[in-house]
């Protein structure tokens, strides 16, 4: 194995390990959602300023103005991705919320076809019927604890789907910012979220103890900062298939968190609906084709 390939499959774990845990770290940190995107914002901005500094990306003439707009556009989507999200955990549980939000991968393809004319292939289209499989496995299975209603099980649902939808849509703004400094593009949109978050959030009551402040820190700088300079440092060394695979340990890590810290285990109808996503969602992202869907000629 290469340096690069070891140095990136390091970072790329790292990242996932880190955005596994960002759940745990929201309901700790006993803030409004709103409130917990913002500061997140804040503290992410204030971290990737620093390091777009030192790699000298904020001199005049890098950025287009078109660029600029389209960096914006992709900031607004993805914080609305951040508040739906964190706004599900309290609904679906953060380990239902996190693999539901993994069938992102599928409303990138609809909207790839839509406004880039990418074709979406049989073996795609098999494995978006086996993430909607899935998705209906979840929706049917109840809630696991006494206190839910199956209401509001299905609003976290809808949110957690709602994110995947607005982190596509943030996606699809980084495909059309291709070749532009991927630090830049992730630092104007954290300021644009904490523009956008700033008018809603109540200043008059801050986190009242160092902890509640440490945890929010943490967010912006470990959870936003450190993690973009992990993820696309991981993205510049690694082959496309090694940086799908490890993507998975996000959705693993999030469970894990939610059992050990929260108590949350999966009912067995969740469990089967979660492993069907996971498995549609690493045969979309690794292309992998079923042998039937093969053609002839490949097959044998």
């Amino acid at each position: 194995m290469s340096g690069d390939i070891k140095r990136g499959t390091a970072e790329m774990t790292a990242a996932m390990l880190i955005s596994g845990t960002i759940g745990w770290f929201v309901v700790m940190s006993g803030q409004p959602v709103s409130g917990v995107v913002f500061w997140r914002c804040l503290f992410g901005a204030l971290t990737l300023l620093v390091i777009c500094g030192a790699l000298g990306l904020l001199r005049p003439g890098i950025l287009t103005l078109r660029a600029f707009a389209i960096a914006v556009l992709g900031g607004i989507a993805i914080v609305v991705n951040w508040l739906l999200l964190f706004a599900s955990y309290s609904h679906a549980t953060i380990s239902i919320a996190t693999t539901v939000y993994n069938t992102q991968p599928f409303m990138l393809l609809a909207l790839g076809a839509l406004f880039l004319g990418e074709k979406i292939t049989a073996a795609k289209l098999f494995w978006l019927t086996l993430a909607f499989a899935g998705m209906m496995a979840i929706v049917q299975a109840k809630p696991g604890g006494s206190g839910d209603t199956f209401e509001s099980y299905g609003l976290g649902i809808l949110m957690a789907l709602g994110a995947a939808f607005f982190y596509a849509l943030a996606a699809l703004a980084a495909k059309w910012l291709k070749g532009t400094p991927p630090h830049l593009i992730a630092l104007i949109q954290v300021a644009t979220g904490m523009l956008m978050l700033a008018p809603m959030t109540d200043f008059s009551q801050p986190p009242q103890d160092a902890g509640s402040w440490a945890i929010l820190v943490s967010i912006g700088v470990v959870h936003t900062g450190l993690m973009y300079v992990l993820l696309y440092g991981a993205i510049q060394r690694l082959p496309t298939h090694l940086t799908g695979a490890l993507s998975f340990l996000y959705p693993i890590a999030a469970i894990l968190v939610d059992r050990l810290a929260f108590g949350h285990a999966l009912q067995p109808m969740q469990i089967a609906g979660a492993a069907i996503i996971l498995l549609a969602a690493a045969g979309m992202n690794l292309g992998w084709t079923p042998r039937w869907l093969r053609p002839r000629a490949l097959q044998g």
